[in-house]
């Protein structure tokens, strides 16, 4: 317990008056002085709305706004209630700090302030806890193991082992393990060397019209969720991929299908006006009508025996 909040039989009495002008201001301010305490400096307040007795520096009491500690404790309870959280003690090193006890079960310390802003819905709770163990999950998907944070310091990147591959220490953005548009740098392949696909993806626009649309990638999943689809409620989907034995493969497909289809279909190549904003590309967009032949043309590379 804090020296300033114990019960009042524990405070040391201090012989001296009360002056007036000190209850006036206790009054004004929601206490009674129930006596001098401790040395000439300090004063006993009982709160008028709990009854709970504190110590105070009479300075303090003429100068500021005395806080009654029981009080506050309560309004940190229920703004902790009322963020999902469970406040478990003040920090006793920092006044605008407490540990609370998050959903997850984990210990969190948090400022007074931020949990007001997560009750008001402006930020939410993250658990550093849950979210090392989110990250590292991450890697592991990816076949490496987190190590920890970057040691250049730089707060968007962490420091991973290649553990499925040549045990290789490297600084990755975790926006890239996310996504996974990264190689290893001791044994990775170049994108020209590397397996890719081919693809063709299915977007319904805000306005209900539907595109297709034809491309190449190492990662479809990756390309189509991080990368194109800007508004994360539109309707989008991979309708077909074709692996191909290296990304420079890929490309020298993909750029024959595209002549193709704007020698054959130029009225179905689509005006990058009518999907900006939605889409983050600049072509190689068709009318869904095309949907069918796209498919076709991509069953029969997938057929045959060099594709892959």
């Amino acid at each position: 317990m804090h020296p300033d909040t114990l019960p009042p039989e524990q405070f040391s009495s201090y012989p001296g008056a009360i002056h007036t002008h000190w209850q006036e201001a206790a009054h004004a301010k929601g206490f009674n002085i129930t006596g001098r305490i401790r040395d000439r400096y300090h004063l006993a307040l009982r709160c008028r709305s709990c009854g709970h007795v504190h110590a105070s520096r009479i300075f303090n009491l003429m100068s500021a706004e005395p806080q009654c500690p029981a009080c506050m404790l309560q309004r940190l309870e229920r703004d902790a209630e009322s963020a999902g959280l469970v406040h478990l003690q003040r920090d006793p090193e920092h006044r605008h700090y407490s540990f609370y006890r998050a959903a997850c079960g984990h210990e969190v310390r948090r400022q007074h302030e931020m949990v007001k802003r997560i009750l008001a819905g402006k930020v939410a709770l993250r658990c550093e806890t849950c979210h090392a163990a989110t990250e590292a999950s991450e890697a592991r998907k990816r076949g490496w193991m987190l190590l920890g944070p970057d040691p250049e310091g730089d707060p968007s990147y962490r420091l991973y082992a290649h553990a499925a591959g040549c045990g290789a220490l490297q600084r990755i953005a975790r926006a890239n393990m996310q996504t996974g548009r990264f190689e290893c740098s001791c044994c990775g392949q170049g994108w020209a060397a590397a397996h890719s696909y081919l693809y063709a993806m299915r977007f319904t626009l805000a306005n209900g019209r539907e595109l297709v649309k034809l491309g190449y990638s190492r990662d479809p999943e990756s390309r189509l969720l991080h990368q194109l689809r800007i508004d994360r409620a539109m309707p989008c989907e991979i309708l077909r991929t074709v692996e191909m034995a290296s990304g420079h493969q890929a490309i020298r497909t993909e750029k024959a299908l595209h002549a193709r289809l704007r020698a054959a279909h130029p009225e179905a190549v689509v005006d990058p006006a009518s999907y900006r904003g939605q889409i983050r590309v600049r072509s190689e967009i068709y009318d869904a009508t095309l949907t069918p032949l796209i498919l076709s043309m991509l069953h029969g590379i997938g057929t045959q025996p060099a594709a892959a």
